[in-house]
């Protein structure tokens, strides 16, 4: 399921990697999540102008309405994009035009991790058509994500939804081995983690690495209408 034709590339236009590499020419950091979203979007739009971007799409299930942060639309492929920002504690002046930054340590890491996981199984549900394929991008400042645990670390709850170098998340990921339900999550997909550079700044927490994961079409249920 994580790996067809086109699954690394937005709206069938760019590969994920340009985007990367043209969003950092001028980004190194971000002010915010939404900041970034929003970058995104400026990037892809400067590598392919016939390409779309749409912010905060609802997305209905039944009664129920759920948010994508980004849609791009292609003349013949859409992107569902999810993203999360999570940093620990770094500030500097830098970006061209240099800018001031004062980010904040978010803390709870197992929670960002709950939290990717769940973008990447929300991932599986969005891309609804044949068209479509998903992105799940986490980037980060703190090497605690992308660092595999120690040896003779003790259990942790969050232990099944590690998302390190080098690992895959497939199947039902159970928290605290399943004693909180509602933070099970299942993968229909399996997806192996591979962390890759994305600035190198000066300072502790000046090292930003981004983990992206490709997400194709269900089988089960392409080319059903995808209302926005």
């Amino acid at each position: 399921m994580s790996s067809i034709d086109g699954s690394w590339t937005v709206a069938g236009r760019v590969s994920l990697g340009a985007v990367i590499a043209q969003l950092g020419r001028h980004r190194p950091v971000f002010h915010s999540e939404a900041d970034l979203q929003h970058s995104f979007a400026r990037a892809v739009w400067e590598l392919s102008p016939d390409v779309h971007s749409r912010l905060e799409v609802p997305q209905w299930a039944g009664d129920s309405t759920e948010h994508l942060d980004l849609l791009c639309i292609g003349p013949s492929a859409r992107t569902a994009i999810e993203f999360k920002y999570f940093t620990r504690r770094w500030t500097g002046t830098v970006g061209t035009p240099a800018e001031d930054y004062a980010l904040k340590g978010h803390g709870a890491a197992d929670l960002a991790r709950l939290h990717f996981v769940r973008d990447i199984a929300r991932l599986e549900r969005f891309c609804r058509r044949s068209d479509q394929n998903g992105l799940a991008i986490m980037l980060t400042n703190d090497a605690s994500l992308w660092t595999p645990p120690g040896v003779g670390r003790g259990q942790t709850r969050d232990r099944e939804f590690r998302i390190h170098q080098g690992r895959e998340l497939v199947g039902t990921l159970l928290w605290a081995e399943g004693a909180y339900k509602a933070n099970t999550c299942t993968l229909n997909g399996a997806y192996p983690l591979d962390w890759k550079p994305y600035s190198e700044l000066y300072g502790a927490g000046g090292e930003f690495r981004y983990l992206a994961v490709s997400v194709g079409p269900s089988p089960d249920t392409a080319d059903e209408p995808l209302q926005v």
